[in-house]
């Protein structure tokens, strides 16, 4: 998924980025938190690479399982929704995500952009009325075939031959009720011809073939409405119906940028089609083959790409990953890993570690050893040595750049050579881990300078003084540089970095430029500070693990 980075800067070309909408039954948990972050660390990186950002997350309030959550707990559907919005702010606020606008689908303008879509599909003839009759999975809130159900065998409280759901393996509801339908079947071709168009449509290229496959077998019309419930967005033509929770959800992307809004035309122009959905795998025939053909019906573009990541799983004694699951007792929360690691960790640690084509097994001890070899080690020790063997060598201070200093012959100079290009590269096709590669290799580089140029030594000498500021300037210039390749996964640290220097803190928006060598002046006071990732011993391990 290379998209290429902006040239101009000044351009300001949009860039339109999106999480799924998230259900609001239940908490967030590290698997939306996941999904966030992912989409935050593009956001900041397009945003300092020159690009007009816009950054949507929010929450899908309609639907059975919604109204069921809420009659359990002895409120209104809407009461509820309500309840739990601050439990997502209050966590995007802590894992600081930056995000643009926050979708909630019981917002006036959400009901104008979904009628106004249902008006535009009747006109079209891509909807009529009928009945339907089948199984229904409330958790899934997914309608299934009798080809599509397998039976439980071991569930011994319903009859041996009932269907359970083939997701998520609970029981499955008989539903038969009148229906408005999308005539999907029409959609099997010009998707296969759209996917040939653009193969890097869905990535990776096993959700690619997935995908593909499943089209290929052939595609039915599909129930868009529920009649036997009224918690959602009713038909501007037909009351007695509500639209079924997938259906409405997907039209968020297009509400948030001003669909079925006449004044904002304009922003639609601009935003759309999308740049990337960002989606948990397990959604992706939602994304990759009800939304194209429901947007291909409406006379939309398609968005540009759909990136879909794997679960996250807990690493076993084995070694191998296995689903959390409170009955299992290996559920991780996301404040047990912030209590481990803080939210800068935090952030290093999933964006890093887990790469985001495939499920990914992590552990509180795993989390340790990313956290103290990249985060204190090496980028934390060279902040904490640097800074401080530059206040006291400079007086407080920074040495000022020399004459040359940013021509003259340095192991640092090479290793930052073309660094935005390869940076640029790695992190626009959202290979973070590549991406952090680039800093970490820096800071390794700086390190290991600072043993073989030994500043205190040259510090012992009058006559090296030109050698000692050059090397130290060096230091200094490369901790700038690592700062501004990290700040879209740990913007706080890179931010709190800068201020060390007596650089703005505000992060760039000509990545380019600020990638280039030589670009730090110095002769400015720093700042020692505490360190910026402490160490962490078994016993923190032990303790988060036991929170």
């Amino acid at each position: 998924m290379a998209i290429e980075p902006a040239k101009d800067a000044a351009a300001k070309p949009s860039y339109y980025i999106t999480t799924p909408i998230y259900y609001c039954n239940a908490k967030p948990h590290l698997g939306t938190a996941y999904s966030t972050i992912v989409c935050d660390t593009q956001a900041r990186f397009r945003r300092m690479d020159g690009y007009d950002v816009k950054f949507l997350t929010g929450l899908d309030e309609h639907g059975q399982k919604v109204a069921d959550s809420a009659a359990a707990h002895g409120m209104t559907p809407q009461q509820w929704v309500d309840s739990m919005v601050p439990d997502f702010a209050d966590l995007w606020r802590t894992l600081e995500i930056s995000n643009d606008d926050f979708i909630r689908t019981t917002q006036p303008r959400h009901v104008r952009s979904v009628q106004h879509f249902w008006e535009v599909m009747r006109d079209r003839g891509y909807i009529y009325k009928g009945s339907y009759e089948g199984w229904y999975c409330v958790p899934e809130e997914t309608y299934f075939t009798e080809t599509d159900v397998r039976h439980a065998e071991a569930n011994k409280d319903r009859p041996a031959d009932a269907p359970v759901c083939p997701d998520c393996g609970r029981p499955l509801e008989r539903i038969s009720e009148e229906s408005w339908f999308f005539k999907l079947s029409e959609f099997q071709k010009p998707l296969l011809d759209f996917y040939d168009a653009h193969p890097d449509f869905i990535q990776p290229e096993i959700r690619y073939n997935e995908v593909r496959s499943f089209v290929e077998g052939g595609l039915k019309d599909l129930s868009v409405t529920r009649t036997s419930f009224d918690w959602g967005i009713p038909l501007p033509f037909d009351q007695r119906h509500v639209t079924y929770v997938w259906f409405d959800a997907l039209i968020n992307y297009l509400t948030a940028v001003g669909y079925g809004d006449p004044e904002k035309a304009d922003e639609l122009a601009f935003r759309w089609p999308a740049q990337t959905h960002v989606v948990g795998k397990d959604i992706i025939r939602f994304h990759c083959v009800i939304w194209p053909a429901m947007l291909m019906a409406a006379g939309l573009a398609v968005p540009e790409h759909v990136l879909a990541h794997g679960f996250l799983l807990v690493r076993g004694a084995d070694g191998r990953g296995e689903k959390m699951s409170k009955s299992r007792g290996n559920a991780i929360a996301p404040q047990q890993v912030l209590d481990l690691l803080g939210v800068e960790g935090y952030r290093y640690y999933f964006m890093t570690d887990v790469a985001h084509g495939a499920d990914g097994a992590i552990s509180f001890e795993r989390m340790a050893q990313v956290y103290n070899a990249d985060l204190a080690n090496s980028w934390g020790n060279l902040v904490s040595r640097t800074l401080n063997m530059s206040a006291k060598y400079f007086d407080g201070a920074s040495p000022a750049r020399g004459d040359g200093y940013a021509e003259r012959e340095s192991p640092l100079r090479d290793a930052a050579a073309d660094v935005y290009e390869r940076y640029a590269k790695a992190m626009g096709a959202f290979d973070y881990q590549a991406g952090a590669r680039e800093a970490m290799a820096l800071a390794e580089a700086a390190n290991l300078y600072i043993e073989q140029s030994a500043p205190w030594a040259l510090a012992k000498d009058p006559s090296r003084a030109d050698d000692l500021a050059f090397v130290i300037w060096g230091l200094l210039e490369t901790i700038r540089l690592c700062a501004v390749l990290l700040a879209p996964i740990t913007p706080a640290t890179s931010a709190e970095v800068m201020r060390r220097l007596s650089l703005p803190t505000e992060p760039t928006d000509d990545l380019r430029a600020a990638c280039a060598w030589g670009q730090f002046e110095g002769g400015s006071p720093v700042v020692k500070g505490d360190a910026l990732f402490p160490r962490l011993d078994a016993d923190a391990v032990a303790a988060a693990a036991q929170a």
